[in-house]
């Protein structure tokens, strides 16, 4: 099953906790695909933006990526928008063709300003219709003159109060004369509504008898002599070119929408769990409910059927490929493309996509070399934004992942924006290294992913300094930090990379099993924190000793 084409929506995104690599990769291949006239796709981000994002596209004058704190499920995803209203004054006549016409078993009911009222349904609608028909009760409607008119297609011949909507009770003179005065004097006569044919008595008494509305039916007229009187009194007088018996079933119709409409089924938020409302769904009239927006207006219809389809959004991963880096709720959605410069970890597919991994610096390298191959000129501040990603993700072409590659790439962007690679390498090394009034759940989770390695996990985060000594003087808080993630997360260990880009070597502080740091066998400086030399990158120098640490204490126990 196919997704809503109408509303579908491709999400290219990074991992969690993106760094600016992550951020920028995915602004600058939804302006690839964008520029390429796929409108449906747009640049998304899984967290907060670091200093040194928020620098970047500042100060090119990009916007941030749309921000998704999850895709757990949600009815934003499955709805159908664009499906019809109908106003709470509009009659019951009308509500009804609207449902036969688009071949619908529901309707949402709005006021004015579109936020939803109740919701019209053919088994409440045939419920309340059963009780007013039954012919042990009288009947009474509420309904306007206008809406008598309308419904009835009457010729008016005098009008007052046509506006005002109330309850009248219906008198049909098909008796004789005297029975007629009873049943009519059994009723207020200002709130009652005379049905009746060619008969003048019946229309004299009843305007002298000041009636709410005097309906004639099968286009019979009255004389002048009393329509002059009916204005005198104040009778509204509507001529109906339907036969009485017609007349009659067809005034039921006359009444607002929300004399039958249901005003006790609750919608639902286009942000609310489809787990959340299945149950909701499942016991609802017709198994649908209207969907509305934080302001209350309704912008489409959820059934029960709707949460088997496929959602109407599909996902394109960049900078990371491993599902548990990936932002929460990734496995309900179709994945179409990833593109990555990471180690192999990624979840399998029902179908082929396209997925591409090079062995390069930044995930912005591979998505400018796109721009090269596909012949797609890069915009000015696209151009600038991904520079800012390979230097980011190279410590300024200095880590150990630069590839020539990555420095062709660079070289390329700088030649189209015109900046200096390391005049501006030292701006986002600046960015990124003040850490000054940040605390330290800011700082290890600004940057951090989750690894595993058989039955075993654990997360290693990286920041970027020109000096280590303050993260040492708040070791305490940030070890504290470590292990209160380590236990949340049932990890093995948590680990935050602190990389001196001075020096170009980096500080391992470490929360985490008291026999697996035992084993862990690197230089080590004071407790929980180890000393990495010439190491600064995670991903290539630092995760394989990891893992390989890891698999070690693993055969050990």
């Amino acid at each position: 099953m196919k997704p809503n084409t109408h509303q579908r929506r491709v999400y290219i995104i990074g991992h969690r906790n993106p760094d600016t690599d992550s951020v920028v990769s995915a602004a600058a291949y939804a302006a690839l695909k964008q520029a390429q006239g796929q409108a449906d796709y747009h640049a998304a981000r899984a967290g907060k933006p670091t200093p040194q994002t928020e620098y970047i596209f500042n100060r090119f004058k990009v916007p941030l990526p749309e921000f998704l704190a999850d895709l757990v499920p949600k009815v934003a995803y499955h709805y159908k928008p664009n499906i019809r209203t109908i106003g709470e004054g509009t009659s019951l006549w009308e509500a009804m063709e609207v449902l036969e016409k688009n071949e619908i078993r529901a309707l949402p009911v709005v006021d004015g300003e579109g936020r939803y009222h109740s919701l019209l349904h053919y088994s409440s609608f045939a419920q309340k219709i059963l009780k007013m028909i039954n012919p042990q009760q009288k009947t009474v409607i509420q309904t306007s003159i206008d809406l008598l008119s309308s419904v009835l297609h009457t010729q008016a011949l005098v009008v007052r109060n046509e506006k005002e909507v109330r309850k009248s009770p219906i008198v049909i003179a098909a008796a004789e004369f005297d029975t007629f005065k009873e049943h009519l004097g059994a009723h207020i006569p200002a709130n009652t509504i005379v049905i009746t044919g060619n008969r003048k008595d019946i229309q004299e008494h009843a305007i002298e008898s000041g009636v709410r509305a005097l309906i004639i039916t099968n286009g019979n007229m009255i004389s002048k002599e009393l329509r002059s009187r009916a204005e005198e009194r104040d009778v509204s007088v509507l001529i109906s070119p339907y036969d009485t018996a017609s007349t009659a079933l067809l005034i039921i119709y006359s009444m607002p929408v929300t004399c039958m409409s249901n005003a006790a089924v609750k919608p639902v938020s286009r942000n609310d769990t489809t787990r959340k409302v299945a149950p909701l769904l499942a016991n609802s009239p017709g198994k649908s409910l209207p969907v509305v927006d934080d302001s209350g207006a309704v912008i489409g219809v959820i059934s029960e059927s709707d949460l088997y389809g496929d959602p109407n959004i599909e996902l394109i991963m960049v900078d990371h490929n491993e599902q548990s880096q990936a932002i929460e709720g990734v496995e309900h959605y179709r994945i179409l493309e990833i593109i990555d410069h990471h180690r192999l970890g990624n979840p399998p597919s029902r179908e082929p996509i396209t997925f591409i991994n090079k062995p390069v610096g930044a995930t912005s390298t591979i998505i400018t070399t796109l721009y090269q191959e596909q012949r797609i000129p890069i915009r000015p501040e696209i151009a600038s934004i991904l520079l800012c990603g390979i230097l980011a993700d190279t410590l300024v072409l200095q880590s150990a992942t630069t590839t020539q590659i990555d420095r062709s790439a660079a070289e390329y962007l700088s030649n189209i924006t015109n900046l200096d690679i390391e005049t501006l390498g030292k701006d986002l090394l600046n960015a990124a290294s003040n850490i000054s009034g940040r605390t330290e759940e800011d700082l290890i989770g600004q940057d951090m992913k989750e690894y595993a390695e058989g039955e075993y996990s654990f997360t290693v985060s990286q920041i970027e300094v020109e000096d280590p000594h303050e993260i040492l003087g708040r070791k305490k808080a940030f070890i504290e930090n470590l292990e209160a993630r380590r236990q949340r997360g049932g990890h093995l260990f948590s680990a935050l990379l602190v990389t001196d880009i001075t020096e170009l070597s980096s500080l391992l502080l470490v929360a985490g099993d008291s026999g697996f740091e035992q084993s862990m066998g690197l230089p080590k400086m004071e407790d929980s924190v180890y000393v990495l030399r010439d190491v600064v990158s995670r991903k290539k120098q630092l995760m394989p000793i990891l893992s390989e640490i890891t698999e070690r204490f693993r055969d050990e126990r």
